[in-house]
């Protein structure tokens, strides 16, 4: 499972993550540390990898900024207890999908996205979606077919997808969004160059993504990682 594997003593333990309700009044299931009666507050919304859940990002928000509201999602395609995907994939191999899934999952996530934005009084352009391995492949699905619906990805450990790659175009409304890209070197599910080749192609289109390699990381999130992480939200909003 592409679960965070490095950072341990960032994430909160299992039982203090039971005691964090699950929420079920949005499109998909969530956790939730928001501040009450925050009005335009920047709203961050965790998106999982393959085969985990809602709990696995959770606790790097204590390593982010502490004004911020959070949300962690859960993924809807259910595969056992406890684990969960954005889409199914298609094949051996890469990471290329079902496109019944990515058009089905990339709508639920969008419609998410609105009602939360909505709910906790945020203006769009302060929604930040964070995405680790598939979680990070559905952030640049909905962020670059959606340009309105978010502020900025930050993709940690991900890919575009070809079916995505084929229908991207230089847009304006697309050059105003904020992206942050992360991946090591030495990562094994999804290869360096699936970093490095997002980062290029999004220069193509005349967007300004702040690249970082991570030297000899491999499908994991880095200590290092959290601090550039933490750093481009704060410059979002200083």
């Amino acid at each position: 499972m592409f679960k965070v594997l490095a950072l341990l003593t960032l994430l909160a333990s299992t039982a203090a993550h039971a005691e964090t309700p699950l929420h079920t009044d949005l499109p998909l299931k969530y956790l939730e540390q928001a501040h009450p009666d925050s009005v335009n507050q920047p709203l961050v919304i965790f998106l999982h990898g393959y085969g985990s859940n809602e709990q696995d990002l959770f606790g790097i928000k204590d390593e982010l900024p502490a004004r911020y509201n959070y949300l962690s999602v859960r993924a809807p395609i259910v595969m056992e207890e406890g684990s969960y995907q954005w889409f199914r994939k298609k094949g051996e191999g890469a990471y290329n999908g079902e496109t019944d899934d990515l058009k089905a999952g990339g709508k639920v996530l969008l419609d998410f996205v609105a009602q939360a934005a909505k709910k906790y009084h945020t203006e769009q352009n302060k929604v930040y979606l964070v995405g680790f391995s598939q979680g990070a492949i559905m952030s640049y699905e909905v962020g670059l077919r959606h340009p309105d619906a978010v502020g900025g990805i930050a993709a940690l450990s991900g890919r575009i997808l070809p079916v995505l790659k084929s229908e991207l175009k230089a847009d304006e409304k697309r050059q105003q969004l904020a992206i942050f890209i992360g991946h090591g070197t030495a990562d094994k599910r999804l290869p360096f160059n699936d970093g490095t080749e997002a980062n290029s192609l999004l220069q193509s289109l005349s967007l300004k993504p702040e690249f970082h390699a991570y030297q000899g990381v491999g499908h994991n999130i880095s200590a290092e990682e959290m601090q550039d992480l933490n750093a481009w939200l704060q410059r979002l909003n200083p």
